[in-house]
Order: structure tokens, then C-alpha cells, then sequence
């Protein structure tokens, strides 16, 4: 614990709006290999012809964002990382994969299948795609000092721009109290690499179905740059058939973009749909059923 005895000044953490501006990226669009996803993110900017703030869409995730994906099980979050994944490195990007649930290579049979149901052929992106087995390795759960230095040394190898943490809740699942700290340290390690980033975390089964608040209370949705929430809710009352216009039985799912601050975006709820082929695709609003 630093005394007052031992404070000093901290002179390099102090400049002006302009100085600032120099050190920012550029924000352009990341594809999210999501139909319907994609132009759910915008900017604003002046028209100079008519000096009146018009809407641009982005055309994909904010670049350099941190993004945390979030939901109970299977409600597609691990394949929106799959998607990304894969139509990020058909785009020659390289890909950082971390895998925390799942050894690598049952994700590697996933990823194979996810790119061609994108049509996309899985030899075009095998060199692409680099995965840091967090399951097969428990040293890199437990010593986040060895994680952070192994994915150091894979970003600066492969030229990793883009990375996948699926899930970050494997990280502090027994011990929650850290979860902050935890995610914390994540984040600003992936604004310190300049990484576009998507961090898996599922949500306890007793949350509220379209809330942010993941395991580990909100230590991810308070800190990350942007959240997605995703849901499932099964059909079995005649309120629900009338509002949805599914039989009773059957299963809707939905997503809402619960907040990003680097741009603005859709914050309505959305229908989603998993296809036969195992694929996410974000449908229109569900003010547009009613």
C-alpha cells in the first residue's frame, strides 16, 4: 500500500484534448460474421452540404473495442465467436483464439464447421487462426502473469489483431470476488495491444433474461467497452403464442446491444434465430410483431 510519504506526481497522465486525439485509433467497422449484425453499429457525423448531423453505419464491431457476449447456455455465444472468428481471418486477419471451456482442438472441429456454413473454405483460414488452450493448460487459468506473457508472445509472433476469449468466466468462476480485478486486468490488456476483442460469459439461469449482469455480478458489463445480451424463452402461454406468433412449445430467441460507448448502436430487442447449419442471425425488432 503506497503512504502519503510515498505519493508522487504523476506527470505523463496529464495532457490536453488534443494530445489525446493524436493518440486514439482510427474507429472503422469490424465484421462480425453475423447477418443482420453488422449495420446495428453507427456514428454520427456533420453533412457538409446541409451542416446537419447524419447517420453512418459502421458495418460491423467498433474497432478496438472490448466485447462482452453474454447469456445462458446455448443462446449462440460461442458460435457468434466462431463466426467472427472465421470471417475475420477469411478477411487475412489473424486471429488470437483463447480456449477456456473447451480444449483447442474439439473448438477447431467447430470453427471448421462454422466456416463452411459461412462458405468459406476451413484451409483458407487454418493459417490464420492461432489458439491459446487455456483447458488443456491449467497454469494459464490459475498465473494470469504466465497467460498475459504467452498471449504477449503469440500476438507479437503472428501479428494478432483480433482476439476471442471463450469464456472469460472460466478465469474467476472460483473465486468471484476477483472477478473486477480479474477483467480488469483483460481490458486494459487489450487496449495496450490494440486488439478488437469478444469475451464470452454466461449468465446465471436466475438473472433477468435480457440484463448484462453475468457471473461475477457486473464486473464485465461495467467495464467493457460494449455488451450484447442474448436469451432464450420458450413459448407456453397464449399470451406469448398471440405476441410472437409461434406455437406453444417453441423456442424464441433474442438480442439487445445493452450499451457501447465508442459508438452508437441499435438498442432495441431483436429476434435471433440459430440456424439448421448452426449459424446467428440477428431478425428485426419484436416491436415489429405487435
Amino acid at each position: 500500500m503506497v503512504g502519503e510519504n510515498d505519493s508522487k506526481i504523476v506527470k505523463e497522465s496529464v495532457f490536453s484534448l488534443k494530445v489525446g486525439a493524436t493518440k486514439a485509433p482510427k474507429l472503422y467497422g469490424v465484421k462480425t460474421g453475423v447477418e443482420g449484425l453488422d449495420n446495428l453499429f453507427f456514428f454520427s457525423e456533420i453533412d457538409e452540404k446541409t451542416g446537419k448531423p447524419v447517420k453512418r453505419f459502421l458495418g460491423g464491431y467498433p474497432s478496438y473495442a472490448v466485447i462482452n457476449i453474454t447469456g445462458v447456455s446455448d443462446t449462440g455465444k460461442s458460435l457468434m465467436a466462431e463466426q467472427f472468428a472465421a470471417v475475420q481471418a477469411n478477411e487475412d486477419k489473424n486471429i488470437g483464439f483463447i480456449t477456456v471451456e473447451s480444449p483447442a482442438a474439439f473448438v477447431s472441429n467447430s470453427l471448421k464447421q462454422r466456416a463452411k456454413a459461412l462458405g468459406i473454405n476451413p484451409s483458407k483460414i487454418e493459417e490464420k487462426i492461432f489458439f491459446i488452450d487455456v483447458a488443456s493448460h491449467y497454469i494459464l487459468r490459475e498465473d494470469l502473469t504466465s497467460f498475459f506473457n504467452t498471449l504477449a508472445y503469440a500476438i507479437k509472433k503472428y501479428k494478432i489483431t483480433r482476439i476471442v476469449v471463450d469464456s472469460i468466466t472460466g478465469f474467476y468462476e472460483e473465486k468471484e470476488m476477483m472477478a473486477r480485478a480479474i477483467v480488469r486486468r483483460f481490458f486494459n490488456f487489450m487496449k495496450k495491444w490494440h486488439q478488437t476483442a469478444l469475451f464470452i460469459s454466461q449468465k446465471r439461469s436466475g438473472h433477468e433474461e435480457m440484463s448484462a449482469e453475468a457471473a461475477g455480478g457486473y464486473a464485465i458489463s461495467h467495464i467493457v467497452d460494449c455488451s450484447i445480451v442474448l436469451s432464450k424463452i420458450p413459448i407456453l402461454t397464449a399470451y406469448q403464442q398471440r405476441m410472437y406468433k409461434k406455437p406453444i412449445g417453441e423456442l424464441i430467441r433474442l438480442f439487445r446491444i445493452d450499451g457501447c460507448r465508442l459508438c452508437g448502436h441499435d438498442s432495441r430487442v431483436h429476434l435471433m434465430e440459430i440456424t439448421e447449419q448452426g449459424l446467428v442471425k440477428i431478425g428485426p425488432p419484436i416491436e415489429n410483431l405487435l
